[in-house]
C-alpha cells in the first residue's frame, strides 16, 4: 500500500508539472472547469410567505423611506423616471411599480465576452464563475508575512489566475500601493488585458478611470466602439454604503457601465449588527432594498443592461465589532439571497470568505462554509473565490492555492457520476469476489488515472512518508505551488499591435496626469 501511494503521490506530481507548462491548467477527470454549470436544485430556506414578506417589507422602506443617492446625475435619472426626489436631503422615493417595472428588464442570464473566445462563459441559468480575490490592500505569504500590495504583487496574482480554469474573473487584488492613484487604474487594467486572457475587473472610481479602463478593455479585444456596448467585456461592484447610502462613485459606477452596456454586480455591504438590524430577516431586508434600488437605476438607464444581484449579508463579532464571515448566519443569508435573486429573476453574486489572519483551518473551514452557502443555495458568480484573507483585508499567495483546491472540488461535484451497466462492475465484483481487492482487477485498471479527482494541495501519503518529506502542512505545501507556477507562467498570446496600441494609450493618460480620483 505505502508503495501504490508513493506512485499515486508521483503522478499527481507529474500531472501538476504538465498542466502548468502547457496551461491546460489542472487536470479534470470529467468536471469543464472553464464552464462550469451546476447541476443541483438551490436549497430554498424561506418559505413562500416568508419570501413574500421580506420582499414586501423592502417595497415599503423603498416607498415609505427612500435611499439617500449622493450623485447629482443619479437622483436626476430617478426624477425623470417618476420617483419622489428631495435635492435638499438627496432622498429618492421609489414608487413600488416603477421600481419592479424597471427590474424586470434586467437580463436572467449574461453571456461574457473573453479576449479568449474559447474562455466564454456566461452567469445565470446554473452557469456558475468564479473570480480572485479583489479589493485587498495587502498582500501575504508565509515566507515574508503581511505587506502593502504592490505591482508586481499584483502581476503575480493575474499570473495565478492564468494558470488555472476553475478562475474565470481576475479579481483586483492585491492593490498596488505603490502607484500613484493617478495612473494606478491604467497599469492595472494594462495588466489584466496582458497578462490573462480571463474577464477583467474594473473598479468604479469616478468616470475618468472607469473610461481609461473601458478604452484598454474594448483595445484588447479589438472591436468598435459600437461592438464593445453590444457585448459585456468587464465588470464592476458597486457597493452601497449601507444602510440607505450610494456614494458619488459607486452611483456613476451604475451610470457609467449601463451606458457601455458593462456588468455591474451590485453588492450591499450588509453586515448584521454593524451597517444592517442585528436580525437576519431585517439584514435581508436592506440588502434586497438596496439592491433593487441599484438594479433598477441600471435598467432605467438602459433597459436591458446587465447587471446581478449581489448578497453579502453576514455578522459581527459582537465582543468586539470585526466583521466575520463564513459564519452560520452567512451560510442561511446566503440561501436566502439566492431566493431573492431568483424571485426577481437576475443572476446572483456571493462570495469565497473568512475571517482567518492566516491560511489556516478557520480560512479553510470558514470558506468551505461561504462556498457550501453560495453554491448550495445557486450562485451564478464568486467573488473572492481565491485568495481572500483577514475579512478582505490581505490577499494571500497560500490562501490563493488553497481556495483553488477547494472551488475545483466543487466543480467536481457539479459532474454527477454515471451509472452505466460498466460502471455497476458487476463482473468485477464477480471476478473478485468475498475478501479480495481492486487494485489489479482490469476494470480499475482501465480506469484508475481518471476515476478520481486528483488533489492539488491535498497530501495523502502515509504517515512516515510525509515525515520523511519534511512534514509539511498545507499552507507550506501551497507555497511551494504557487512558486512553481510563477515560475512557470506562460503570458497568452495577444496581437502585437493591440499591446502597442494599449501602451500607447497608457503611456499618452500618463502624460496627461491621468485622473483625479474621486
Amino acid at each position: 500500500m505505502g508503495a501504490a501511494k508513493r506512485g499515486r503521490r508521483g503522478r499527481r506530481r507529474e500531472a501538476l508539472e504538465s498542466s502548468v507548462s502547457q496551461q491546460s491548467n489542472h487536470p479534470v477527470s470529467g468536471a469543464n472547469y472553464r464552464a462550469p454549470v451546476n447541476p443541483y436544485p438551490p436549497i430554498e430556506i424561506l418559505s413562500e410567505d416568508q419570501l413574500n414578506s421580506i420582499h414586501e417589507a423592502s417595497l415599503k422602506v423603498i416607498e415609505e423611506t427612500g435611499m439617500r443617492i449622493l450623485y447629482d446625475e443619479g437622483r436626476e435619472i430617478f426624477r425623470q423616471a417618476g420617483a419622489e426626489v428631495n435635492d435638499e436631503t438627496m432622498m429618492v422615493k421609489i414608487d413600488r411599480g416603477l421600481l419592479m417595472e424597471s427590474v424586470a428588464k434586467a437580463p436572467s442570464k449574461i453571456e461574457l465576452e473573453y479576449r479568449n473566445p474559447e474562455r466564454n462563459n456566461a452567469i445565470g441559468k446554473g452557469h456558475v464563475v468564479f473570480s480572485a480575490v479583489g479589493g485587498a490592500p495587502n498582500v501575504s505569504d508565509i515566507d515574508n508575512g503581511k505587506r502593502p500590495g504592490t505591482l508586481e504583487d499584483f502581476k503575480n496574482f493575474l499570473k495565478l489566475s492564468q494558470s488555472f480554469d476553475i478562475v474565470h474573473m481576475v479579481g483586483g487584488a492585491p492593490e498596488p500601493i505603490d502607484i500613484d492613484t493617478s495612473i494606478r487604474h491604467l497599469l492595472v487594467t494594462q495588466a489584466d488585458v496582458t497578462l490573462t486572457d480571463k474577464f477583467p475587473h474594473v473598479y468604479a472610481r469616478g468616470q475618468g478611470s472607469i473610461d481609461d479602463a473601458l478604452e484598454i478593455i474594448r483595445i484588447a479585444n479589438g472591436v468598435t466602439n459600437e461592438q464593445f456596448r453590444q457585448n459585456v467585456y468587464c465588470n464592476t461592484v458597486v457597493n452601497t454604503n449601507s444602510p440607505l447610502q450610494l456614494d458619488v462613485p459607486m452611483t456613476q459606477g451604475i451610470v457609467e457601465f449601463a451606458k457601455a452596456g458593462q456588468l455591474t454586480i451590485i453588492t450591499p455591504f450588509t453586515l448584521s449588527g454593524a451597517m444592517a438590524p442585528v436580525t437576519i430577516s431585517g439584514a435581508l431586508v436592506l440588502q434586497n432594498l438596496e439592491a433593487l434600488v441599484g438594479i433598477a437605476l441600471a435598467q432605467i438607464v438602459r433597459p436591458g443592461a446587465p447587471v446581478a444581484y449581489g448578497g453579502f449579508t453576514s455578522n459581527v463579532d459582537m465582543k468586539s465589532g470585526s466583521p466575520a464571515f463564513g459564519t452560520p448566519e452567512y451560510t442561511k443569508a446566503a440561501f436566502a439571497s439566492g431566493q431573492l435573486a431568483r424571485f426577481y429573476n437576475v443572476p446572483w453574486r456571493s462570495s469565497n470568505v473568512n475571517a482567518s489572519n492566516a491560511p489556516d483551518a478557520q480560512s479553510a473551514y470558514e470558506s468551505e462554509m461561504a462556498l457550501w452557502g453560495a453554491l448550495m443555495g445557486g450562485a451564478n458568480l464568486i467573488k473572492h473565490g481565491a485568495g481572500w484573507l483577514e475579512g478582505g483585508l490581505t490577499a494571500s499567495y497560500e490562501k490563493y492555492i488553497i481556495d483553488i483546491e477547494i472551488m475545483q472540488m466543487f466543480a467536481e461535484v457539479f459532474h454527477p457520476f454515471t451509472v452505466t451497466v460498466e460502471d455497476l462492475a458487476l463482473e468485477a465484483i464477480k471476478d473478485v469476489g468475498p475478501g479480495g481487492h481492486f487494485f489489479g482487477t482490469q476494470h480499475t485498471m482501465e480506469r484508475y488515472k481518471t476515476a478520481f479527482y486528483d488533489p492539488l494541495v491535498s497530501d495523502w501519503q502515509n504517515y512516515g512518508s510525509w515525515t520523511e518529506g519534511g512534514s509539511k502542512d498545507s499552507a507550506q505545501r501551497a507555497n511551494a505551488i504557487y512558486k512553481q507556477i510563477l515560475n512557470d507562467y506562460v503570458q497568452p498570446q495577444m496581437d502585437q499591435a493591440r499591446i502597442d496600441e494599449i501602451q500607447q494609450y497608457v503611456d499618452r493618460r500618463t502624460r496627461e496626469g491621468g485622473v483625479q480620483m474621486l
